[in-house]
């Protein structure tokens, strides 16, 4: 059995991710470049001071960023290549199949990843304890927008609209909200509009865990229930809401 979900899962990350990354190694620039440029433009503006914000933010984007464009290749393999019909006719379950797309989104990212993981370590010096703390935030961010990409990937029926989703998601998650800044900077009749996207909690507890941003025990203890609640609901919606065989 494990060794069968194990093939599946492999499977995935075969198509989605290794077949790309060996044909065509242009595309893994552009996973490096959307985190980065924002990361260099906040380090530019505010002279080097939040720089370990936008670390954080970067990892933050580039995680989220690669949950959602899950939503971008099942589309592609669903309308384009019928890949989900022949899934749903398989024995491979709904829960291989994501679990797989989504390693694949991983791999994918792994010249980001690595590149952000070297500045953590050369900015921010995270402790181990601070380390495990971030990777929790970055995994729930994933969990997150990986729920939202495969959702949307089973109600859209063009590639061009998935693009438009995906894009238009991830900058109100990523961008918009203050992921590569403290929320302080943000004036207080506007700040509540950022608690509306939950990576807005995200990058609190990654700036507070290291030391960025100070919150009092009661905020940094709301900021979790809220970011796992939020990875509840969506996971709960994908299960339940995703048109998984009526394609």
């Amino acid at each position: 059995m494990a060794g069968r979900l194990a093939r599946q899962v492999w499977a995935s990350v075969l198509v989605n991710a290794i077949y790309a990354m060996q044909n065509y190694p242009v595309v893994l620039i552009n996973t490096v470049l959307a985190p980065i440029s924002f990361l260099l433009v906040v380090n530019f503006v505010s002279k080097g001071v939040l720089l370990s914000q936008a670390i954080e933010g970067a990892f933050i984007m580039s995680m989220f960023s690669s949950g959602m464009g899950l939503q971008s290749d099942l589309s592609h393999l669903k309308n384009d290549f019928k890949i989900q019909d022949m899934v749903v006719a398989s024995p491979t379950s709904p829960v291989a199949f994501v679990l797989g797309m989504a390693l694949s989104e991983v791999v994918y990212s792994i010249p980001a990843l690595a590149t952000l993981s070297v500045l953590m370590a050369v900015f921010v010096h995270p402790a181990a304890a601070q380390a495990l703390e971030l990777f929790a935030v970055i995994l729930m961010m994933f969990t997150t927008s990986v729920t939202i990409g495969f959702t949307l990937s089973t109600f859209s029926s063009d590639i061009v609209q998935s693009f438009a989703f995906s894009g238009l998601i991830s900058i109100l998650f990523t961008t918009l909200p203050p992921v590569y800044y403290p929320i302080t900077y943000i004036p207080l009749p506007y700040r509540y509009l950022a608690y509306l996207s939950p990576t807005t909690y995200a990058a609190e507890i990654a700036q507070s865990t290291s030391g960025l941003l100070q919150l009092s025990t009661l905020s940094f203890a709301l900021a979790w229930l809220v970011l796992i609640a939020v990875t509840i609901v969506f996971a709960v919606l994908a299960v339940t809401k995703a048109r998984w065989r009526e394609v």
